[in-house]
């Protein structure tokens, strides 16, 4: 039976990992890459490291898994969200870094288009509000900063593309410019109504539509790599932003079910099926994914740093040397102290979409130590998440009340998973394969080449590894919620 190649390109780093047909992990090889912080809020990646990182994880994978390239039936991309990168459609020359997703240097053009009175017709057209999270302004930034990079544009010379584009020009040799209903929803420059860029927004950004890849279902023909790349050229049938392969890989198929993946940030999803749930909460309304041109829609709230604040002890306050450290930390804390992180080193994300503020801690004392910041970091993620839920439930209802399933790097820690069970006051199921990501890429992919089944027989499949029930007091939630939304505040009264 052929195997499956799941690319799975985030923001830290690039991993590859080999399936079964059966959507059981083979193998995995992962590499690490440095981040570039130009100036204060500017996050930047280097082009060559996304694309030698997936190629060398992808051969890596294939050599520990003992296959052939020719093993391979299909190859499932996901990709951090949001990033943008421009290129040169005759080279493949990148024109610029990459500006991550975290970047706030277009927050200026963003309250420029506010105070314009734009944000209500972009709402209504993309479902995402005017922050300088989404792709449209940064590709503007890049063109009004690249000398003659908006009249090549306009000529057809260059190419834009979110991280899975990018990827998919360099697999194919520069054969396919296309992306997925996915990542296309996430660039604040198509209509997710309609199911196509947007015009009048390109025209308002000044962004000439020549530079934009094909829109494609998630299953779908992606074009096939190059021979020479792992000696077999392999179809690429399978493609979605990284929150919604995991929505996927959650086997979130039914209107109501929710899912949050802890990885650099957190990304809360709420199935809202054929339905477009405008928010009134200050939350995205978005493609969950799309198959048969028909697109599921979701809720999505975002949160900037999660996984990212444990990097921050181990790398910028040196606290820890490795993740698994924090856990024991938590367990060690003064249950005395009420230290409160508020982690908005590059702003807040949804509900507030501050991306003025930065980070603060409250509560510290002369004994506040590595323990106390430990579980203060940890806690956040639950307080965020809280935060995406309540919002949630405002929007659509009950729903938002049940069982959340998680995935990504921190929940490892049944510390941090039962806090987070405890101030949500709701279970938290962690799935046997924690790797939804890769697997929600896997599946789009094997579904699409014949090799697996389709929704309805992997959610069958889809197995639980634990369920955390909350074990909180109501009063002792709702004094701690309370003290997270006055450190909130303080944070964005500053």
């Amino acid at each position: 039976m052929p195997h499956i190649l799941a690319i799975d390109q985030g923001t830290t780093s690039s991993r590859a990992i080999i399936f079964d047909a059966n959507l059981r992990v083979v193998a995995t090889a992962q590499e690490e890459f440095p981040q570039h912080y130009p100036q204060s809020g500017w996050v930047e990646h280097d082009p060559s490291d996304l694309w030698s990182t997936v190629a060398g994880t992808a051969r890596a994978v294939i050599e520990k898994a003992g296959i052939r390239a020719a093993d391979i039936g299909a190859i499932g991309i996901t990709n951090q969200r949001e990033t943008t990168l421009l290129w040169d459609r005759a080279t493949g020359a990148p024109l610029h870094r990459a500006i991550v997703w975290q970047d706030r240097r277009t927050a200026d053009t963003c309250a420029a288009l506010k105070d314009a009175g734009r944000e209500g017709m972009i709402t209504a057209r993309t479902g995402l509000l005017l922050d300088p999270y989404f792709s449209g302004t940064k590709l503007k930034w890049l063109l009004d900063h690249i000398p003659g990079a908006r009249a090549r544009a306009v000529k057809g010379e260059l190419a834009f593309g979110t991280v899975d584009s990018y990827l998919i020009w360099n697999l194919t040799g520069g054969r396919v410019h296309a992306t997925d209903a996915t990542n296309a929803a996430r660039t604040m420059l198509y209509n997710i109504r309609d199911g196509k860029w947007d015009a009048e927004i390109c025209a308002l950004l000044d962004i000439p539509m020549q530079l934009l890849p094909e829109v494609r279902d998630c299953a779908a023909d992606f074009g096939r790599t190059r021979a020479d790349l792992f000696g077999h050229e392999i179809p690429i049938t399978g493609v979605a932003g990284d929150q919604q392969a995991a929505t996927v890989g959650q086997a979130c198929f039914a209107p109501g079910m929710m899912k949050s993946t802890y990885g650099t940030g957190c990304f809360a999803l709420l199935n809202t099926g054929a339905e477009m749930v405008p928010s009134k909460n200050r939350l995205l309304t978005t493609i969950a994914y799309q198959l048969g041109g028909k697109p599921t829609y979701a809720l999505e709230g975002s949160i900037f740093i999660a996984g990212a604040v444990v990097q921050w002890l181990r790398d910028g306050l040196k606290l820890i040397r490795e993740a698994k450290e924090t856990q024991p930390l938590a367990m060690a804390a003064d249950p005395s102290q009420d230290v409160v992180l508020v982690p908005a080193f590059v702003g807040l994300g949804a509900p507030y979409w501050r991306p003025d503020c930065r980070g603060a801690i409250y509560g510290m004392t002369r004994n506040s130590g590595p323990a106390e910041f430990a579980r203060a970091a940890l806690e956040s993620v639950g307080y965020q998440t809280r935060d995406l839920l309540e919002a949630m439930r405002a929007d659509w209802g009950a729903a938002a009340d049940g069982v959340l399933r998680v995935d990504g790097g921190m929940t490892a820690s049944d510390w941090t998973m039962q806090f987070l069970s405890d101030i949500i006051g709701a279970p938290v199921d962690r799935p046997k394969v924690t790797e939804t990501t890769a697997l929600g890429a896997a599946f789009l992919a094997g579904m699409q080449a014949g090799i697996c089944g389709g929704p309805d027989e992997f959610a069958r499949n889809w197995a639980l590894d634990r369920r955390f029930e909350p074990d909180m007091d109501e009063g002792t939630r709702s004094v701690k919620y309370a003290r997270w939304g006055r450190a909130v505040a303080a944070t964005m009264s500053v």
